[in-house]
């Protein structure tokens, strides 16, 4: 499973939850759990840059998240 960090300006949309260890193979299926899991984040998800252990990525929906991974 992959270890989630949010950003604290994200924690207000989570109910205060700032790590998360969720089972997803990709930034497209990353961003869709976290918006089910979390309603209120959802409408922020789309402007993100995610980091996936330390490598930064913009707009890269098939992104592959390796188990294990940190990403933030």
């Amino acid at each position: 499973m992959a270890r989630v960090v949010l950003t604290k300006g994200l924690t207000q949309f989570t109910g205060g939850e700032g790590e998360i260890e969720l089972e997803v193979s990709s930034v497209r299926e990353l961003l869709r759990v976290l918006g089910e899991r979390y309603p209120a984040l959802e409408p922020h998800l789309g402007s993100l840059a995610v980091a996936i252990d330390g490598q930064i990525y913009q707009d890269a929906w098939l992104e592959p998240i390796p188990p294990d991974s940190e990403v933030h």
